[in-house]
């Protein structure tokens, strides 16, 4: 039978956009060439298990049969763009997705892109792949658009119905196409003068915000300098009712979306544009907390007659954000590394990460918060998940030093 929707790619983009579609109504389908993923386990995903089961019930279907695909009215790549070791991203899972999309591709076809890429991914990198796979032309036989992603994971208020989507097509009729699809699924459409305004729309959302955190990362390291603060001086600043938007300082950023200068990174001898050298500044910053904070852990002990050899110290969550079982880019992993490197004894607390490796090595898990928290010299608080009492933390614990100013005032060591 057709479907409305296919979904390629079952991550942390493509399950949320099939929740929306499936409850607005679409006959969708999911599909990953990893038959594992395609099972849907449930755990450490974009959806819990529970919302996984409803999903399902509610008569979405997976598969890792790419057959499917030539049996549908709209086609979204969903792909993962990470990026590598050389710090650009790796669009091999797109150019994949794209390839196997473009052998049962149909014409009529909407086919919309929300895997983050650089401006100009949809028209020099996706377009040519469907178009040599399937024969047929963008724009002509099928329509082809980008519309990138601004799921945010655990958010409470923006969910995807009241998020607007951004659109850009590669004709008029491509953008009206994709605003006709996504319509259906949220409250406001905003049509974008093309796929690279779209494309270049998302990379300046993504760079805003780690912009915004080093300034903040940066700001904690200065105020702890001088004795200022900074929550403080945060409380106040906020309440500037013009010109000033709350960021929090951190141990590092997480999260899928990572900052982009499309001159240095993109294939393909980047863009002709200028060096968008806040972004690698931004890197820079954020780049150096999960030392700051070992810097931290050290003095603390070391101020408690103690050495970071030897001592036992305590990790409470240790996800990218509060509430979530999400792992992506999560500083934990390096100031865990770097805490085992100075001989330190690990454990770890967090309730939505039931088993935690950091290079292939298991770090043992607290069973008990609270006698955890009593017996270890140093408690450090990465991420305050809901469920922690995070009062009766700091008076269980040795020392405690929280990374996200979340404990009261003058209960903890803060950043």
């Amino acid at each position: 039978m057709p479907a409305d929707l296919a979904v390629i790619g079952l991550g942390h983009l493509g399950l949320p956009l099939a929740q929306a579609a499936t409850a607005a109504g679409l006959t969708t389908i999911g599909y990953d060439p990893d038959p594992q993923v395609a099972a849907l386990p449930g755990t450490g995903g974009p959806l819990s298990p529970t919302e996984v089961r409803r999903l399902l019930a509610a008569g979405f279907r997976t598969t890792a049969d790419p057959a499917a695909l030539g049996r549908v009215r709209t086609a979204v790549l969903c792909a993962p763009t990470p990026l590598g070791a050389d710090g650009t991203l790796d669009l091999s899972a797109l150019a994949d997705a794209a390839r196997t999309l473009a052998t049962r591709l149909r014409p009529h076809t909407t086919v919309i892109l929300e895997s983050a890429g650089y401006p100009g991914t949809t028209e020099k990198f996706l377009r040519p792949l469907l178009e040599a796979g399937s024969g047929l032309t963008a724009g002509r036989d099928f329509h082809l658009a980008c519309s990138p992603t601004r799921h945010d994971p655990g958010n409470r208020t923006h969910r995807y119905r009241n998020t607007p989507k951004v659109i850009g097509g590669l004709t008029p009729a491509c953008t009206e196409a994709a605003a006709a699809f996504y319509g259906r699924l949220t409250d406001k459409v905003v049509r974008a003068r093309g796929p690279r305004e779209a494309e270049t729309a998302n990379l300046l959302e993504t760079n805003y915000r780690h912009i915004n955190i080093a300034l903040m990362n940066e700001m904690a390291v200065y105020c702890h300098e001088i004795g200022v603060d900074l929550w403080d001086v945060i409380r106040c600043a906020e309440t500037k009712p013009f010109g000033f938007q709350s960021f929090r300082p951190g141990p590092g950023v997480g999260g899928h979306a990572a900052p982009i200068d499309p001159n240095h990174r993109a294939p393909h001898g980047g863009s002709p544009g200028a060096p968008l050298r806040m972004v690698e500044l931004a890197q820079e910053i954020n780049g150096r907390m999960p030392t700051y904070v070992i810097q931290r852990c050290t003095t603390l002990l070391n101020e408690h007659g103690k050495s970071a050899r030897g001592a036992r110290v305590l990790l409470l969550g240790v996800t990218y954000k509060p509430d979530l079982a999400d792992l992506a880019g999560t500083p934990a992993h390096e100031v865990a590394a770097r805490l085992r490197d100075l001989g330190a004894h690990l454990t770890y607390h967090d309730p939505h990460v039931p088993h935690w490796e950091v290079h292939g090595r298991p770090v043992p898990r607290a069973d008990s918060l609270y006698e955890a928290a009593a017996t270890a010299d140093l408690t450090v608080l990465l991420q305050p998940h809901r469920t922690y009492d995070l009062q009766g933390l700091a008076v269980k614990a040795q020392l405690l030093l929280d990374t996200r100013g979340a404990t009261p005032t003058g209960a903890a060591h803060r950043l």
